[in-house]
């Protein structure tokens, strides 16, 4: 590529250069066919902006706010894994990055960095992304970690009862990094001879594939935070 990007999709083209075929596969791929990945990225080339003429546009202001707290754009950093595998200096520089945007930054419960590492790295807001296990002490000592550590939120993915299958994750027999969040919780080593590591890992953690609308009221039992739901994709589910 000549010169510097100039847009998202020259960025991903730099990253595709940049990083090892194995992380770059992890970080743009979907599940199975990633039909549903295509979608999303036709459904947001889909959405227009209907302007108005004749109107003051001398001053723009992009500002808003989440939950009360005011950004500079109404842009979130979402949830990702495994940041280290781009920067080895993992999600503590993204979340610089979302400081100095002056925007909120929601750190993944996969993340190669800690909870805590994150929360000491700059003074910003931050929320925390999560799921559900089966061992509920799980859940709660992470929610409770970001809660001391001054995240100020939960937001708990509600779309995924079972994983994907990552079909380009089991063909490159990915490595699941160590996750730090999970240690002293869980063993976080998973061997495995047939196909993607973090498939195994995940499976092995548990995802409670019973979660439901009663586990909500027990998530705000064990935290002072709000509690955001990640995944609604139905309209009736958000009635």
């Amino acid at each position: 590529m000549e010169g510097e990007p100039v847009n998202v999709n020259e960025f991903q083209e730099l990253a595709r250069q940049a990083l090892p075929k194995i992380y770059y596969d992890y970080y743009s791929g979907g599940a199975e066919d990633e039909y549903t990945l295509k979608q999303n990225v036709e459904a947001f080339q889909g959405i227009t902006i209907r302007p108005r003429i004749l109107v003051d546009v001398s001053r723009i202001d992009l500002s808003t706010t989440v939950l009360g707290y005011q950004i500079s754009v109404p842009i979130l950093i979402a949830p990702s894994a495994k940041h280290k595998w781009a920067h080895p200096e993992g999600e503590v520089a993204t979340a610089r990055a979302a400081a100095v945007c002056d925007t909120i930054m929601i750190l993944s419960y996969r993340s190669t960095c800690t909870i805590e590492e994150v929360a000491s790295s700059c003074n910003a807001v931050r929320f925390f992304q999560c799921y559900v296990y089966k061992r509920r002490d799980i859940s709660a000592n992470l929610l409770q970690r970001a809660e001391r550590c001054g995240y100020k939120a939960i937001v708990l993915t509600v779309d995924s009862p079972r994983l994907g299958r990552r079909e380009k994750d089991i063909k490159n027999k990915m490595v699941n990094p160590q996750l730090k969040n999970f240690e002293g919780l869980i063993s976080t080593r998973v061997s495995t001879d047939d196909g993607s590591n973090i498939e195994a890992f995940d499976a092995n953690t548990a995802f409670d594939a019973s979660l439901s609308w009663k586990d909500i009221g027990w998530l705000r039992s064990i935290t002072n935070l709000p509690v955001l739901l990640k995944g609604v994709l139905t309209h009736e589910d958000g009635g």
